[in-house]
């Protein structure tokens, strides 16, 4: 059995400003103007977060999705709060880690997998700016690398 997948968004800032622990499958709560913008690939998560509300409900807040321009009068709000469908366990799971100091939970890729949208979540801990300063010199190593054998 092989998995359609289509990545939709991607937060490429998330890795460079988190450490990604832990990642979940998440589905998301939609409405029909909603997926069908999703579906043309009008979405942006980069300043996106997810909410954990005592320990019962996980929701995306600040994520983007454009108006359908079909749907007229029967479109949503773009930036309108969207719950994550979840297991319990996992909610609390993330609800106890996100109560330490430095973690948080960020969202890394919307995608649609068998026809269905979600969205890929990391419970993630902030880097510091000495950790971003080895990324970029990694970075730029890699980069040099890869121009000295294309040179070659």
């Amino acid at each position: 059995m092989t998995e359609d997948v289509k990545v939709v968004a991607t937060n490429r800032k998330a890795s460079f400003e988190y450490f990604l622990l832990e990642r979940f499958e998440a589905g998301l709560s939609l409405q029909g103007s909603e997926i069908k913008s999703i579906r043309a690939g009008q979405v942006s998560i980069v300043e996106a977060y997810v909410d954990i509300e005592g320990g019962e409900e996980a929701w995306l807040i600040e994520s983007h999705i454009a108006p359908y321009a079909q749907a007229n009068r029967f479109n949503h709000e773009p930036k309108r709060k969207r719950r994550l469908l979840l297991h319990k366990k996992q909610i609390r799971e993330m609800w106890n880690q996100v109560r330490q100091k430095g973690m948080t939970v960020v969202p890394i890729r919307i995608y649609l997998k068998d026809g269905r949208a979600k969205i890929e979540i990391a419970l993630a801990k902030g880097k510091k700016n000495y950790d971003k300063r080895e990324a970029i010199a990694k970075r730029d190593q890699a980069r040099e690398a890869d121009r000295e054998s294309r040179a070659r």
